[in-house]
């Protein structure tokens, strides 16, 4: 069990190294203070997973370095039933120069173990993290990825009680990540309190019970894994919103006549609120059009594509049998809705103006990649593969069967 009463802390910041003894010697204040944390409160009990998500310099690392020990707070109450471990920030604890058994040692006792607790476990250990040979070989000759099996590894042997997760989990390859996933779900089942802090929303979606927000310091939402992780996109897409020339930016990758071009565009999910949306939810595309000169069938196309440039979905206006008629220098906005039923990733939106079926005929304006979005976590039933496509369930009778017998369905809801 891990709780939170009041934490604040407070660093003092310096223009330059020197101001630092000048204020000791003269006692004039030549600082200013920097508000990491205020006020902080919350609660995780045993065999709960609390996310936490915010900008960078919200608050989060300087939050598990309290709670590990390595920081000592300004005010405020940390009580922590059991041992502590975590996997902070990469390489936290470890010496370069050591191989990865002499490290064990190292990290082990430095988490509290004993040294017979180090021996009885050492194995184990080894085995988890599928280092083989190189765990005699120095810190300095592994991968971000070797050292993230290694850290996780002895954090998850030291019998913790509460567990903290950073971002160091990110630099693992998939197989392992999958790995360490079970072995935190574990670890929950059997009573054990997690702190999860990542940017990655779908494994915050997946993995917790609640999710608390920070922002500025202070916590700004704490409940529901999915109402947290749309808050927290909304806060990113304000932030993106006030990003001068957010759009502006990409313009000059367009081509075209100009006769008609995009001004603006936007993607929002319908419960989101953001350009992250849900697997299974429903998001708007957005485009602000302005026409130079009288157009009566004007065609609008999208082509959404993945992180590998695959194309995934595509589709114009003129396939949809509806005509874009613009007046000149009258803006006006379309607006493109469909259900996101893609896997959780990260996804791109190249729009393209031009006349009757395709660009080829006569392209007015043109730009790949104009807008982002991202994926993350899933609404409705899980799947596989790239998308999910509509489908039916059916328990037939075996031929020769009985006839008139029941046929029972089994059928998720369709997408729409």
């Amino acid at each position: 069990m891990i709780e939170i009463e009041g934490l604040n802390k407070t660093f003092k910041l310096f223009q330059r190294p020197g101001d630092r003894l000048l204020e000791a010697v003269t006692g004039r204040t030549r600082h200013s203070s920097y508000h990491a944390l205020r006020d902080i409160s919350f609660r995780v009990a045993p065999g709960e997973v609390l996310g936490v998500v915010g900008r960078n310099g919200a608050g989060k690392s300087t939050l598990l370095k309290l709670l590990t020990g390595v920081l000592v707070p300004d005010s405020g109450a940390i009580r922590i039933d059991g041992r502590v471990t975590g996997l902070l920030e990469l390489g936290t604890g470890f010496n370069m120069e050591l191989t990865g058994r002499q490290n064990i040692t190292a990290n082990a006792l430095m988490l509290g173990m004993t040294h017979e607790e180090i021996e009885a476990r050492r194995d184990a250990i080894i085995d988890f993290s599928e280092l083989g040979d190189y765990i005699d070989e120095p810190l300095r000759t592994y991968s971000s990825g070797m050292v993230m099996r290694l850290g996780f590894s002895i954090a998850i042997h030291a019998d913790p009680r509460c567990f903290l997760v950073d971002e160091a989990l990110s630099v693992g390859d998939g197989y392992f990540q999958q790995k360490c996933m079970k072995r935190i779900r574990e670890f929950k089942e059997g009573g054990g309190s997690i702190l999860f802090v990542s940017h990655d929303l779908n494994a915050v979606k997946v993995l917790c019970d609640r999710v608390m927000v920070l922002e500025d310091g202070g916590i700004v939402f704490d409940g529901d894994a999915e109402k947290a992780v749309n808050h927290y996109n909304r806060i990113m897409a304000r932030q993106a919103e006030e990003e001068e020339g957010r759009h502006l930016a990409r313009d000059h990758q367009a081509y075209g006549t100009r006769e008609v071009e995009v001004l603006k565009g936007r993607v929002r999910g319908h419960e989101s609120a953001s350009d992250t949306v849900s697997s299974g939810e429903l998001m708007d595309i957005e485009l602000d059009l302005l026409a130079h000169r009288p157009l009566e069938e004007v065609t609008l196309g999208i082509m959404i594509r993945d992180r590998f440039g695959q194309d995934i979905f595509g589709v114009n206006s003129y396939q949809l049998g509806q005509a874009i008629e613009l007046e000149p220098e009258q803006p006006c906005c379309v607006r493109l809705s469909l259900r996101a039923d893609i896997a959780p990733g990260k996804y791109t939106v190249t729009v393209a103006l031009h006349s009757r079926e395709h660009h080829l005929d006569q392209c007015y304006w043109w730009c790949d990649s104009y807008l982002q979005f991202d994926v993350a976590g899933f609404k409705g039933h899980l799947f596989s593969g790239a998308c999910r496509l509509p489908l039916n369930l059916e328990l037939l009778p075996r031929e020769g069967g009985a006839s008139g017998g029941d046929t029972r369905h089994a059928q998720p809801e369709l997408s729409s």
